[in-house]
This record gives structure tokens, sequence and C-alpha cells, in this order.
């Protein structure tokens, strides 16, 4: 996947207001493979819709979405499956983690899936991040700041064309901050993957290509 294209697309709640002020809704634009964006947002602007759109979670929006030019609603339930596990990964805002199982084990649930992932850099990037004593800590029981750091671990366990972040550092300090940043973007780049960063106050400090306000 080279790009996603977005023609006039707006959340259906957002169809009876006057005008939106949006460098996204109700614009055309293209997410390149292989750049970096930013996509900055207030609370209630539609951040959160916008990737449960491209992941093909939710469909109320009005206009299209494109994967090269083809339209998604389009897709059939099968390519659906091949988006999800070779070409987008997604670290959700909400994480989306298995409370009653280990944070290895969640982390092996994808890895599994896709055998993509050697268990030496899964056990590498845990170290990186400061969770190795984690491991086999049910995720129930970790602050949500430690659960953001497996689940980027595990957004990086599948191949990938992009990679979305919803605001991935909420709850971490600069240091995990800065380390977590530096992980994603080694396996961007070594994929040559875009990234794109969602935010609405506190974000990865990255080299973005592009800054686009929701």
């Amino acid at each position: 996947m080279e790009s996603i294209e977005l023609k006039n697309t707006l959340p259906q709640v957002f169809a009876s207001r006057d005008s939106v002020e949006s460098d996204v809704w109700h614009k055309e634009i293209a997410l390149q493979k292989g750049k970096l964006y930013l996509l900055e947002a207030n609370s209630g602007t539609g951040k959160s819709s916008f990737c449960s759109y491209i992941f093909g979670y939710r469909k109320d929006y009005q206009g299209i979405i494109c994967f090269d030019g083809k339209n998604i609603n389009n897709l059939t339930t099968s390519q659906w499956v091949d988006v999800r596990k070779n070409h987008i990964s997604m670290l959700w805002q909400e994480l989306r983690l298995f409370p009653e199982l280990t944070a290895f084990d969640n982390v092996l649930i994808k890895n599994n899936l896709t055998g993509f992932q050697k268990k030496k850099q899964i056990d590498e990037w845990f170290e990186m991040l400061g969770i190795a004593d984690k491991k086999d800590a049910k995720i129930g029981r970790m602050s949500f700041g430690q659960q953001q750091r497996v689940a980027m671990i595990r957004a990086l366990c599948q191949p990938f064309d992009f990679i979305f972040a919803d605001e991935p550092i909420s709850h971490l300090d600069d240091r995990n901050s800065e380390i977590m940043a530096s992980i994603m973007m080694t396996e961007a780049k070594r994929q040559g993957a875009g990234v794109i960063v969602t935010s609405i106050g506190k974000h990865m400090v990255l080299d973005y290509e592009r800054v686009l306000k929701l």
C-alpha cells in the first residue's frame, strides 16, 4: 500500500455544522508511505473516529476513503483481514489489550498470527522500555503507562506500510517517550512505512514532514 487518500471525508455527526475548520475533514489529502505525519486535534474533533474509519471499524462518515485509489467501502472481509495483518498497524488510544492475560501473552497473540518478530527482538524491546520485569504480569494490574509500552510492542509485531499511533505517550515520562519513539521509528524506517501520530497535547518529538490540524 502506497497511499491513503481522503476525499471530502467528514464524520456524519459534523454534517449539520455550518463550517468545519480542518486540514483533514472536507479536504482532499493523501498520506504517503514513508512519510511522517503529526495529526493535532482538540477533544471532540474526531481524532479517534479518524483512526476507526481508516481501520474499517466505523463507516459513519461522508465522502470517500481510498487505499491506493480503491474505495475502502468496496473491500471484502478477506481483503480487510489482509490490510490489518500486513499493511496497517494501529496503536489505539484505549490500547485494546486483554486485562486477564500477561503483558507477554498480549504481544504473542499478534506475533503468533504473523510470525513477524523473533522472540529475541521482543525481549529486547521489553528491556529497552523498562518493563522486562512485567512480562509475566497481568495487564490489568499494570499502570496505563506500562500498558502503552506493551501496546507499542504489539503494534510492531506485524508487517505494515502505515502505522497509526493514537496518543501513544499520554501517560509516559519524557525518557520513556523518547525510547518508544526511537523504537517505533527504527522499525518504521526498516519497513519503509508511513507514520501517523495523533495528539491533543503531548506528542512524540519527531521530525514531522507534515503537521495536520484536525
